[in-house]
């Protein structure tokens, strides 16, 4: 009998370790005063997954990782320096043709039946990022330009693309479309492009996109839209 509760307890304490919410429902739990933010992915169409937090429930939050792989059933992300045990962790989700969500913030609850996850395996697909994507202008899945303007059919919309030494490379007038994508060749190399949004001649917009090399993920970048790492 002893060995048999042995066994029941090993294995509901297991349960308990691995368990995730699936999204857009997911588990923030305080573990040893690390934060661990996990979920189950159902979807098959994302194209971004960002962490975000922030010290309000609805507003003012940061982005402090991304995944790079949102393909994964099955992930988390630990904010090892959390700047308080009490703040609200959120995850901006994008789709493919431009929509999104934002899941429902929630606080750390304590936890003291679980183990710290190793975070070298949260690190092989999220990396820390202050960087957050255009929800207008991105890199989709196959690393072309997704243009997302819902009432494009509505409003006269020009986008304007510059190297980043502010060279200028090509610009689209009346885009009438609410969905369009753009081949990567478009830009002749890959790297990080300026742009400039503009509706009715007002300029609504001017941020980055990253243009990958094939087969590269987009790496991480910080809120210049720099790569740390060349």
């Amino acid at each position: 009998m002893q060995k048999f509760l042995i066994f029941f307890i090993v294995l509901f304490l297991s349960q308990k370790l691995f368990a995730q919410d699936t999204l857009p429902k997911l588990s923030v739990s305080n573990i040893s005063n690390h934060i661990l933010v996990s979920w189950t992915n159902p979807f098959v169409t994302l194209t971004t997954i960002n962490i975000q937090r922030s010290f309000d429930s609805t507003k003012n939050f940061s982005t402090i990782g991304s995944v790079l792989d949102v393909t994964n059933k099955r992930n988390g992300f630990i904010d090892a320096k959390p700047l308080s045990f009490n703040m609200y962790y959120r995850i901006f989700l994008s789709f493919e043709g431009g929509t999104y969500l934002f899941t429902k913030s929630s606080r750390p609850v304590k936890d003291t039946t679980r183990v710290l996850p190793d975070i070298k395996e949260f690190q092989q697909s999220t990396v820390n990022t202050w960087f957050v994507p255009s929800k207008l202008v991105y890199t989709g899945r196959d690393n072309n330009v997704i243009i997302a303007l819902p009432d494009a059919p509505k409003k006269k919309y020009t986008i304007k693309f510059f190297e980043e030494n502010g060279a200028f490379i090509f610009e689209l007038n009346k885009i009438s479309e609410p969905y369009l994508t753009l081949e990567k060749v478009n830009f002749l190399h890959a790297g990080i492009f300026d742009f400039e949004v503009y509706e009715n001649g007002v300029l609504i917009e001017k941020y980055k996109v990253y243009v990958p090399k094939d087969g590269k993920p987009v790496p991480n970048v910080n809120e210049l839209g720099k790569n740390p790492f060349k």
